[in-house]
């Protein structure tokens, strides 16, 4: 563990924090965890859309608020274990989900951290970059997919905003689960190109009005088992309309907007299972349980290293406000990624 010297620079990291005029780039102490905790030398952070909604004061908690240290989602090397933790020793590659991530040192819960797969079989081991993109989608898809969404091999799924590095995974979480249609929608020609190479048998525009006419022609007339929705807002009834009857839509983002129209009737006649999903009112437990069940049906893929998200850009740490800049301009396909060490 680096020196925790009170005259020395050495117990000093820096670290990107959220204050009221945006994200600046300062020196504070390297964290001390607890015996219930691990210390994470950062290599890559990851950004995640939530960080934008953090740094602009929308977002409180232990993850936000000024003078919080930015970011959700990281991969490093363990550095310290807490007396009570199993599982993990000083040296393992990790990657992690929590809180603090923009920053070369950070603490890490074991229920949200997992090993790198070393890959060892495979001859193509898992880059610091590529394990930075997974916690969060993998932990975010899998929950919704399967637990929430009760999702069965054969059915079809349909993921709203698939262009993003969450919506990614989630194509490719329901290919391998079994799914017998995947869909995917983004509102950017460009970015729907690509998403047949991460497992979409269709992918659609939901900025157009009869997006969901195509859903219904793909389906029979009968409308998807479940979709997945990042975007919510003004696609929430065309959502309904393109759901199968006793079908189920996850509302995991709201992109498009916190509050729209919503039909109530259509919501009553197609007897729609609508669930809400979220991690910030979830307690430490229930994370751990969302994280157990993913790694029971991820892990073989895992190991193998085939879950693939584009990295579309990496910035060095110091420049964490361009990159949200960047993510907020929404030109991006994939994940953004800091450059720490």
């Amino acid at each position: 563990m680096p020196s925790t010297n009170s005259n020395s620079r050495s117990h000093m990291m820096n670290a990107v924090v959220i204050t009221a005029q945006g994200l600046e780039i300062v020196s504070r102490p390297i964290p001390v965890p607890t015996d219930q905790q691990l210390l994470i030398k950062v290599h890559r952070a990851a950004l995640n859309r939530a960080d934008l909604g953090m740094a602009a004061g929308h977002r409180h908690g232990p993850a936000g608020g000024t003078g919080a240290i930015a970011g959700l989602e990281w991969a490093g090397e363990v550095i310290s274990v807490g007396d009570q933790v199993e599982g993990f020793q000083r040296g393992d590659r990790v990657m992690c989900a929590g809180a603090g991530g923009y920053a070369e040192y950070a603490i890490a819960d074991p229920v949200r951290t997992h090993l790198i797969p070393s890959n060892a079989a495979f001859g193509n081991g898992m880059t610091y970059a590529e394990a930075a993109c997974l916690p969060v989608a993998l932990s975010t898809m899998h929950d919704a997919i399967v637990t929430l969404g009760r999702f069965q091999p054969g059915q079809s799924v349909l993921i709203q905003g698939a262009s993003s590095g969450v919506g990614i995974i989630g194509l490719q979480i329901a290919r391998h689960l079994g799914a017998k249609l995947v869909i995917g929608t983004s509102t950017n020609s460009a970015r729907r190109a690509q998403l047949a190479d991460y497992g979409a048998d269709l992918v659609l525009d939901s900025s157009v009005a009869d997006w969901h006419e195509q859903v219904l022609d793909a389906t029979d007339n009968r409308g998807v088992d479940l979709i997945v929705d990042q975007v919510s807002g003004g696609v929430a009834n065309n959502n309904m309309r393109a759901t199968r009857i006793t079908g189920t839509i996850v509302n995991v983002g709201r992109l498009g907007g916190m509050q729209a129209e919503f039909n109530f009737d259509l919501h009553a006649l197609r007897r729609i299972n609508y669930i809400g999903a979220t991690f910030r009112t979830r307690s430490r437990a229930e994370v751990a349980r969302i994280n157990q069940l993913m790694i029971q049906d991820l892990q073989t893929k895992l190991e193998a290293n085939d879950f693939r998200i584009p990295i579309d850009r990496e910035f060095p740490l110091a420049a964490a406000a361009d990159a949200q800049a960047y993510m907020a301009a929404n030109q991006h396909f994939g994940k953004i990624l800091l450059a720490v060490l």
